[in-house]
């Protein structure tokens, strides 16, 4: 009896240790897809917080966490299964999909631009289909959301990418720690950033002189801060959306010169500045890809105006 009870913990133990190293698996396969992805990471921090800016400070936080719930459902639900089971069955429908998304990016960015030179009304959008009626709440919600699922599926593509040994159950736990991971750091931090001119405003009025002083650089500060993270939010959205195309584009025949030229251009002049070669290649080859992103993306626009003016036109005869 004895024995069998000391085989029985002997048993547990090693299923213990299993466990263990398994946990010990998933979290540095996770580590390691998350940190590949930092840079659309960083991208998604930028873009969000133009979507609660303009709302008053009650708002901000609800708003915030309804696109972060609505930003994880994405992951979990269906971001993740679709990918796990696309990568098993269909591998070759990665790409495409992962090209339209990118084309919405480049469209998004290219109207965001046109809305902020004047030259596309900003209700535009609602009024041609692209975003659901309602109060003004939800469909800056849906819009987050939306642009949100094409930042989570570059993201889970480029982890599932960095775990391509593991077995399928390996890349579904990995993948659901860097989807819970990264959507509790991005919107953490627009909680945040969002909520820092509050807290200089308190600091300002409550502090002592270093802490007033501080409140009201942070009062001054943060609407500069959120007007440059808007616009640095339509360049993510450019360079993302145009990276992903010009990407895909590698191995389409014809298609393959513009990102060839692309990588020869970053190479070429990486190379002119010696010990410099690695970030000016990076910086050429982002600012061509977002170059490209923003011409598809006006020429998308340009084809939704057109749709949505010849609708018009139809609906009044």
């Amino acid at each position: 009896m004895a024995s069998g009870l000391l085989a029985l913990l002997d048993d547990v133990a090693l299923i213990a240790k299993m466990a263990a190293a398994s946990v010990d698996d998933v979290a540095a396969a996770s580590a390691r897809a998350t940190t590949k992805a930092a840079g659309v990471v960083i991208d998604d921090t930028a873009v969000t917080p133009r979507y609660v800016a303009g709302f008053t400070p009650e708002r901000e936080l609800p708003l915030v966490w309804q696109i972060a719930r609505g930003s994880l459902r994405n992951k979990l639900l269906l971001l993740m299964p679709a990918f796990l089971l696309l990568a098993a069955f269909l591998p070759a429908l990665l790409t495409p999909l992962l090209m339209l998304g990118g084309a919405y990016l480049c469209f998004e960015a290219a109207e965001k631009l046109l809305e902020k030179l004047g030259l596309v009304s900003p209700h535009a959008a609602q009024e041609a289909g692209d975003t659901p009626k309602g109060d003004h709440e939800q469909r800056m919600v849906a819009g987050a959301i939306r642009t949100d699922l094409i930042l989570s599926a570059e993201i889970l593509a480029i982890a599932l990418g960095e775990l391509g040994r593991y077995s399928f159950f390996m890349k579904a736990a990995a993948l659901g720690v860097v989807s819970v991971a990264v959507t509790a750091g991005v919107y953490g931090f627009v909680a945040l950033l969002v909520k820092m001119d509050d807290i200089g405003v308190r600091l300002a009025a409550t502090g002592t002189g270093v802490g007033r002083a501080t409140g009201s650089a942070l009062v001054t500060a943060m609407p500069r801060v959120l007007n440059f993270l808007s616009g640095l939010g339509v360049a993510a959205m450019a360079w993302v959306g145009g990276g992903i195309i010009v990407h895909g584009l590698e191995k389409a025949g014809p298609l393959a010169a513009l990102p060839h030229a692309i990588h020869a251009a970053a190479h070429g002049l990486g190379a002119a500045v010696p010990g410099l070669q690695g970030p000016i290649a990076w910086t050429v080859s982002a600012i061509l890809s977002g170059l490209f992103g923003l011409l598809l993306g006006s020429a998308l626009a340009g084809l939704v105006m057109l749709w949505h003016r010849k609708s018009h036109k139809a609906a009044a005869h």
